[in-house]
């Protein structure tokens, strides 16, 4: 299987010229270079394939204008579900919000560069000569260039129709975090406390959002019109406090079986997979039985036997390398 390698691994023969490689290998549809946000949400929701389950929920969540809290293992479609939804109900960009340990719920709701502001002011201080503002606009009045939205507070800007905001690994950030957005997704609305403390003179002032945008934020305050979709997502590294649960539906998203594999494969590599496909999957499900897997495993493992068409040994060996476990000691 030598004649699909680009890297050999012995520098006292000869190297390989980078000019004798006539092209490049084309990268797999799901690990594409240069694609935009908007390009690369739309291939994830093309390839989804949702369930019944689904789809029950997420009209659940629509209709009650409630969060969707989606659990299960790593690599199972949680974020491409939001992908899907959004493309196929035309509501625009995903506003992503990953979360950490060090998230707060101000991260997501909107940014104050002050020092920017700070260093901004003394440049033109000295610009003027001897701080003479007289002639200046108001400062006040330019402080919506050292604001920008986040991923929640442009979901909570008023539209006519919902955003849809994904919070990704919900059960990664601090305790605190999903009690402080209780509040928030209740009111469906949240202050500026820099703008409003400047409302009296300024009442309309304009500010980034994470979407790359402007809005115009009134009186200080930030109030939608439409909820928007939310929807988390969890690998259960954590249990959640009632109260949020109590406001949130809940969706176990399985690990797709033969029929959804092989779809998903289809949607990727094209009819032409089908038949090393099919191989690779029962390959896959007896390994999934036993140890945790993703899905993107296995279509690594299909593009990579298309690619090289291994045999005998070769093709196990590569198969069983590209098939590890998420859990324990790589090989």
């Amino acid at each position: 299987m030598s004649n699909w390698h680009l890297f050999h691994g012995n520098l006292d023969d000869q190297p390989t010229d980078p000019h004798e490689i006539e092209k490049w290998p084309d990268p797999p549809s799901w690990r594409p270079s240069g694609e935009s946000k908007d390009d690369r949400q739309e291939r994830r929701a093309k390839a989804f394939r949702a369930t019944a389950a689904q789809v029950e929920m997420v009209n659940a969540a629509l209709y009650l204008r409630r969060t969707l809290l989606l659990t299960g293992n790593p690599g199972t479609g949680k974020t491409s579900l939001a992908y899907a939804v959004a493309k196929e109900l035309n509501l625009g960009q995903v506003l992503e919000w990953r979360i950490t340990t060090r998230t707060t719920l101000k991260d997501g709701l909107y940014g104050y560069d002050a020092i920017g502001r700070l260093q901004d002011t003394r440049l033109n201080d000295v610009g003027n000569g001897d701080g003479d503002r007289r002639d200046r606009p108001s400062d006040l009045a330019q402080i919506g260039q050292y604001i920008t939205l986040g991923a929640l507070g442009t979901a909570l800007l008023p539209s006519d129709r919902p955003r849809l905001l994904l919070i990704d690994e919900i059960d990664k950030s601090d305790l605190d975090l999903p009690n402080d957005l209780l509040h928030v997704f209740e009111e469906g609305s949240f202050p500026i406390p820099e703008l409003q403390r400047i409302s009296s003179k300024h009442p309309e002032i304009e500010v980034r959002t994470a979407d790359g945008q402007t809005a115009l934020i009134t009186n200080g305050e930030v109030s939608c019109r439409q909820f928007p979709l939310v929807i988390l997502t969890s690998n259960n590294e954590r249990d959640f406090p009632a109260p949020f649960l109590r406001r949130c539906l809940r969706l176990k998203i399985y690990e797709p079986e033969r029929k959804e594999l092989q779809g998903i494969a289809i949607a990727h590599l094209g009819q032409e997979a089908v038949t090393v496909a099919d191989e690779l999957i029962e390959t896959f499900l007896n390994k999934r039985s036993r140890e945790q897997l993703a899905t993107d495993q296995l279509l690594n493992a299909i593009y990579l036997v298309m690619k090289s068409n291994p045999s005998g040994a070769d093709r196990d060996d590569l198969i069983d390398r590209l098939l590890q476990p998420l859990s324990g000691p790589g090989q």
